[in-house]
């Protein structure tokens, strides 16, 4: 084998195992078929109903979409990387108005976040957020009170969107600073990298070397490549609860904006 034809082939294994790469990377979400998706079952039925209609009435008041997801876990990645992705490939809020929220909670990394589309970031600001999160959730949720912190933080994420901000912050008390995590979720991908780059180097270096005849007579080389996880930006159901009738997003999108907490 010539070193030409070395260097094509290690060039294919390179192109299709960064392909690989890609997809085992990717996110799978829960199927969005309702203002409520208890993919982690922490809400009862009276709790989700509830929310649904307050959800509902918010929409019908200011056409501004609000959802509350519950995860089983952020597959590696951070809240804050979960969450825009998510609401992108939801499309939560209007298509040019942007005008989506996600209240994000992930029991399993004890993290929660809100997101906030686009065309709200100046309404629920990253501070009002933070607020949010500090007063209204993280208390509940310490008292493992899940149902009661979520449906605390929707009612003032609602609050801040009916147009009562001002209001909220008059009846909120200065949250104290957030509480900094000793872990991270991210370890993941960098080992990840780590073993795709000894595995390429192993190859190139072995196709290389090998002596020139090999290639010679018709032989046809073969290079195994483990696969990984196609589903790419699914939206498949992957368990829990939603609540059912057609709801769907608008084509909103997401910018990152909003804020996390843990407890």
């Amino acid at each position: 084998m010539t070193v030409r034809h070395s260097l094509r082939l290690a060039f294919v294994v390179i192109a299709v195992s960064v392909a690989l790469a890609t997809a085992a990377w990717a996110l799978t979400f829960p199927a969005l078929t309702g203002r409520v998706v208890d993919e982690a079952n922490i809400l009862n039925g009276a709790t989700r109903s509830a929310l649904t209609e307050k959800l509902a009435a918010l929409e019908t008041k200011t056409t501004n979409q609000l959802v509350v997801v519950t995860l089983k876990s952020l597959q590696g990645t951070s809240i804050e990387d979960y969450g825009y992705q998510l609401g992108r490939a939801w499309g939560i809020g209007q298509k040019g108005k942007n005008n989506g929220v996600l209240l994000i909670v992930a029991p399993t990394e004890r993290k929660v976040r809100i997101e906030v589309g686009y065309g709200l970031e100046g309404t629920l600001t990253d501070a009002l957020s933070r607020v949010i999160i500090e007063t209204s959730i993280i208390p509940r949720f310490r008292a493992n009170d899940f149902p009661g912190g979520i449906t605390r933080g929707a009612d003032s994420i609602i609050q801040v969107l009916s147009g009562d901000a001002e209001l909220f912050k008059q009846q909120t008390p200065t949250p104290q600073p957030l509480r900094k995590t000793t872990s991270d979720n991210n370890w993941f991908a960098p080992l990840f990298v780590l073993f795709w780059f000894g595995i390429l180097a192993f190859v190139v270096f072995t196709i290389i070397r090998a002596p020139r005849h090999l290639g010679r007579g018709g032989n046809t080389w073969f290079v195994p490549v483990p696969t990984g996880r196609s589903d790419s930006w699914s939206s498949g159901s992957s368990g829990g609860f939603s609540d059912s009738g057609g709801f769907s997003g608008g084509g909103g999108d997401f910018g990152g904006g909003g804020s996390s907490g843990s407890w």
